[in-house]
């Protein structure tokens, strides 16, 4: 009997020390959570003071396993995109990553009978991470299906014939072909459609805190922005300037897309006509592109 006492009191002593070690468990792995959670609040801050001081955030290109673009699709980027043949071997293989991580993310839907290819699909996500290249968060739930018609369409939201749209409300950005492939050869009618749609989707995503710090710096640059332009002297240089197409001047959000548009596609003349605004356009989307 004597013997079978001990036993027992050995047992329950066992299941005591086994509910020790399960709440020490419980223990460490809650103060593991608060302490991950103490660190990551010290980077945000950290970061939001290193970009309120600096302009910009600490780090945007940071990508342990890169994806590869096959050759045919480099190709295109070579012969298509200006901005890509400026960019360093390094910061190409970035670029090709992400248009790689684009098109992986987002649908494309084609209309009309469209036959949507490779090469579109290229140029479409190339355009996209050309504008927020100097963003380290550049995939955005502000969309998630690219529509494409053929040619000019018939707008669901306005019932007027339209080349391009964002529509928030379904997460969808709508385009011509006809008139985005036209867009990329800037010489001939200074508009870049893609630019333009892409452009009101960083704007809304960024008021949307979309894009975190970076979406911060942007909405603090764009209230600079339009406090610079509003005043009657900034105003009157740019429209001296002959610069910007009439559609810049129709509300604040369709200047800064144009305004985004004329920075990517005609930088050193942006910076010529325009230095000020210039300076801080690239601000806004944390992008230098001439000098």
């Amino acid at each position: 009997m004597a013997t079978l006492h001990i036993l027992k009191i050995g047992l329950k002593l066992n299941e005591h020390d086994k509910l020790d070690t399960f709440s020490m468990g419980i223990l460490l792995v809650v103060i593991v959570l608060v302490l991950l959670l103490i660190a990551y609040m010290v980077i945000k801050f950290l970061e939001s003071a290193y970009m309120l001081r600096f302009k910009k955030p600490p780090l945007v290109h940071f990508y342990p396993f890169r994806k590869k673009m096959a050759p045919y699709g480099v190709h295109i980027l070579e012969t298509e995109f200006a901005f890509y043949r400026g960019l360093s071997a390094l910061h190409q293989a970035y670029f090709q990553h992400r248009v790689q991580r684009f098109i992986k993310k987002y649908k494309f839907v084609p209309r009309d009978g469209l036959a949507i290819t490779d090469e579109m699909k290229i140029k479409i996500a190339a355009t996209w991470v050309m504008l927020t290249f100097g963003l380290r968060k550049y995939l955005t739930n502000m969309f998630e299906v690219v529509v494409l018609y053929p040619d000019v369409y018939t707008s669901a939201v306005s019932e007027n014939y339209h080349y391009a749209e964002y529509n928030p409300g379904v997460r969808a950005v709508v385009f011509s072909w006809k008139h985005f492939e036209a867009g990329l050869d800037f010489d001939v009618n200074q508009v870049n459609l893609g630019l333009h749609e892409f452009a009101h989707v960083v704007h809304t995503g960024s008021k949307n805190q979309d894009f975190g710090a970076a979406g911060a710096l942007y909405v603090d640059t764009f209230d600079k922005i339009m406090a610079y332009v509003n005043k009657p002297d900034t105003m009157q240089k740019i429209v001296s300037a002959n610069y910007f197409r009439h559609y810049a001047f129709k509300n604040p959000h369709e200047f800064i897309a144009v305004a985004l548009e004329y920075y990517f596609e005609a930088p050193e003349r942006f910076k010529e006509k325009l230095p000020e605004l210039y300076a801080m356009v690239g601000t806004l989307i944390n992008y230098r592109q001439a000098g």
